[in-house]
């Protein structure tokens, strides 16, 4: 049975794309029959990180990852972050020439410059750096694949990402009292990078609902409560369940490298109004199962004439079967 150490610093109970792809890839490795064995930040002293204090941060962890790595003895390690585990792991495997793939899962540098103007170039000199020693740098995109090349990123692999079109099914009798038609909704992390105000501000018939939470949630309720309806963080089936009652789901972000909610929303036959960047590009058929555009009010209302099977079908394109066949073809396995 081949071994393999996935080290991450975004694990549950944090909710966020990071986590929600490596439960899938979790789930689907030891299906066919790999160990995986995670380091993560709860393995360690940690304090919350400035800003996002529901994100913990590992302190002094390098000296014990890498007894940790001495004892594993993986086949194959796979950094999925740039963060305080990412960097020690990193460490420990160049001063014993082990070597490891990483993952570019999130433009950091934007998410930072939204919050501290000035930091964009030092952050973006600092990821270079981190993913330069790699074997190979995992993408989800190929769009993403040539802005990272065009600053210098070399030896990149492309694995495109997935939805639980079992899970993800829109229920035809969800267990809510009935919501004033039509439903638009946002869901995902209430936080500056994601945009969320841009959706509470939009004039729409109907219902406006938010699900998620996140540090801006407390200021942004009370700003939008009279024409947003918050119902914070749902998982699992309580998650379709609420946006089952949906039609729209309106992604403001302009800071995504793929945004897995948007295929969520598609498995459970929403169509998608967002703008037209990296992410809803890649993933969104402009005019049959979303509409791309600056003018999110527009592309929102006429994402009403758009067909609820064509959404379907285009999430069905989209496996984690795939992409875990993808993921391992793409690890370097030392034995």
């Amino acid at each position: 049975m081949k071994k393999i150490l996935l080290v991450t610093d975004a694990w549950a109970p944090q909710v966020n794309g990071v986590v929600r792809v490596q439960d899938a890839y979790i789930a689907s490795l030891k299906a066919r029959g790999y160990e995986v064995v995670v380091i993560e930040p709860s393995q360690f002293r940690t304090i919350p990180t400035p800003m996002y204090p529901e994100v913990p941060l590992a302190l002094f962890s390098r000296r014990r990852i890498a007894k940790m790595i001495k004892t594993i003895q993986p086949d194959a390690i796979h950094l999925m972050t740039e963060g305080p585990l990412g960097w020690a792991a990193r460490s420990v495997c160049m001063k014993h020439d082990i070597p490891f793939t990483t993952w570019y899962h999130t433009h950091l540098q934007l998410y930072v410059d939204i919050r501290l103007h000035g930091l964009l170039r030092p952050i973006l000199a600092l990821l270079r750096r981190f993913h330069s020693t790699a074997v190979r740098t995992i993408v989800s995109t190929e769009s993403l694949k040539r802005e990272l090349e065009s600053i210098g990123y070399t030896h990149m692999a492309v694995v495109p990402l997935g939805v639980d079109t079992e899970l993800f099914v829109r229920n035809p009798a969800p267990p809510f009292p009935a919501l004033p038609k039509p439903v638009f909704v946002y869901f995902g992390r209430l936080a500056p990078e994601k945009s969320p105000e841009e959706f509470l501000k939009l004039e729409l018939p109907g219902t406006k609902l938010v699900i998620g939470d996140g540090p801006d949630r407390v200021k942004l309720e009370k700003k939008y409560r009279n024409k947003n309806m918050f119902v914070g963080y749902k998982r699992g089936q309580e998650l379709v369940d609420w946006l089952s009652l949906c039609d729209v789901f309106v992604f403001p972000s302009r800071t995504e490298t793929f945004g897995l909610v948007v295929l969520e929303a598609l498995a459970c036959g929403i169509s998608v109004a967002a703008h037209d960047v990296m992410g809803p590009r890649d993933s969104i058929t402009h005019g049959k199962d979303g509409y791309l555009s600056d003018d999110l009010r527009s592309a929102a209302l006429q994402c009403l004439e758009l067909s609820s099977e064509d959404c379907r079908a285009k999430a069905l394109q989209y496996s984690w079967e795939h992409s875990t066949d993808a993921f391992l073809k793409n690890l370097f396995f030392v034995h």
